[in-house]
């Protein structure tokens, strides 16, 4: 299952979150993923009011896709999410 859509006319952003994934999981994530060609990746940090020591610091991971971003490289991408999605659970994905 692909959390990124990899129709190459799909540009824009996309937030992958996990409510319970470590910071350190989320650096390791946005490294992997910067390293594709035609992809921006930003960590978006927690806004909760609340303290929750079993909750992430971040919130999400920002995705950015460009219009010359391959089919190729989303693929990529997608296998990159995979890997961590078997790995560490469920990751949700909004547009």
């Amino acid at each position: 299952m692909n959390l990124i859509p990899e129709d190459t006319a799909a540009v824009g952003c996309y937030q992958i979150s996990s409510p319970t994934l470590p910071l350190a999981i989320y650096r390791e994530i946005a490294a992997h993923l910067r390293q594709v060609p035609g992809v921006e990746v930003d960590l978006l940090p927690q806004t909760s009011q609340q303290f929750d020591y079993h909750q992430s610091q971040i919130e999400s991971l920002r995705i950015q896709f460009w219009e010359e971003t391959t089919l190729q490289a989303r693929k990529r991408v997608n296998q990159i999410m995979a890997f961590y999605q078997n790995r560490y659970g469920e990751l949700r994905i909004e547009n």
